[in-house]
């Protein structure tokens, strides 16, 4: 029996070394594979990422750009509101002085229709005196040129 069981462990012997060198092979065959795969998912995961940063760098310039157009339309609006602004002031100041102007022809005419009229012929009494002095106080008033900032007035710079 022991030369059959030693036949026996010699031939088992060799079949499992056999068996376990296969085994180590398969099992390195594996590992191999599995490598490759990590690497070639790491790749992958290399290649996404830099994709992602290329598309966040497309985005920040496009972002950059339109932010340019905004501020640069901001600019535009603003100094037009400004023009208009500056125009609006200056149109107010003139319908200020052309109302003022109007009350004074106005009061001119409310003191002449009062006192009858204003005869140069006559002998000027007391009233009449003061009425030419308020006439004439009126007149300049009236009479003075209104200024203008727009560019069609630039050549005279007076509204008649």
């Amino acid at each position: 029996m022991d030369s059959s069981s030693g036949l026996s462990s010699n031939s088992s012997g060799p079949q499992n070394s056999g068996s376990e060198e296969d085994l180590r092979l398969l099992m390195d065959q594996r590992k191999r594979k599995r490598m490759i795969s990590n690497r070639e998912s790491a790749r992958r995961s290399r290649l996404r990422k830099q994709k992602h940063l290329d598309d966040l760098m497309a985005q920040v310039a496009q972002l950059r750009k339109e932010n340019h157009q905004i501020l640069t339309g901001l600019n535009v609006n603003t100094q037009n509101y400004l023009n208009v602004e500056s125009e609006n002031a200056i149109l107010r100041a003139q319908a200020a002085e052309l109302s003022h102007r109007l009350q004074s022809l106005n009061d001119i005419v409310t003191y002449l229709s009062a006192n009858g009229g204003f005869v140069a012929d006559e002998e000027p009494s007391y009233g009449m005196a003061e009425m030419a002095g308020f006439v004439n106080n009126s007149w300049n008033c009236i009479s003075q040129p209104i200024m203008l900032a727009s560019a069609a007035s630039a050549d005279t710079g007076f509204l008649y």
